[in-house]
């Protein structure tokens, strides 16, 4: 595992994915399909097959572990929250916004909750379920939550935070399309 991840993080997918794959195999067989390592690998292998775009492979994963992450951590776990965005970003990724936007807007409520409004994940998830918005073209929607989320941003990361400039940028963005005199 960790050697794949070395393969992945200097881009050499074409070395990790079959070691992510062999990683998963085994840890099915030694330590079940529901061990939580297990469940990460998976993520993992996931995670890859959506680096070299084929997300035909990547969310029949994502979906299984989310699925399994819920019935074996539990709903509120932080890693089941994370597997709920990460699946959400992947239908979006294929254009899926009718699932992935019920899913961010979960994740959000859930991460609110479980890890606070101002936690960094829990602005990453506003952030997100605001460029989804913005996708569709809700800009009602979309335009307060990017402007809720940039001065939370603002508040509690460091003003140099990549998130605040891409925030600014998103917002700006979704501002301009909303005005029609704009640009």
């Amino acid at each position: 595992s960790n050697l794949a991840a070395a393969y992945e993080s200097v881009g050499d997918l074409g070395r990790a994915i079959p070691l992510f794959e062999q990683t998963l195999t085994d840890a099915e067989r030694v330590l079940g399909a529901d061990h939580p390592d297990t469940l990460t690998f998976r993520s993992n292998l996931a995670g890859a097959y959506r680096s070299v775009g084929d997300l035909g492979r990547a969310i029949p994963l994502f979906e299984q572990t989310l699925t399994d992450r819920v019935r074996v951590l539990g709903a509120d776990h932080p890693r089941t929250l994370t597997s709920r965005h990460i699946l959400a970003y992947a239908y979006m990724s294929v254009g899926d916004l009718g699932r992935a936007i019920p899913l961010f807007e979960q994740t959000l409520t859930d991460a609110e909750r479980v890890l606070g409004a101002d936690h960094p994940r829990t602005l990453t998830s506003r952030h997100i379920l605001a460029y989804a918005y913005r996708s569709v073209g809700d800009l009602g929607r979309a335009i307060p939550l990017f402007e809720q989320t940039l001065t939370d941003a603002e508040r509690v990361l460091s003003p140099d935070h990549p998130m605040i400039a891409t925030l600014r940028a998103n917002m700006e963005r979704a501002r301009s399309t909303s005005d029609p005199n704009a640009g």
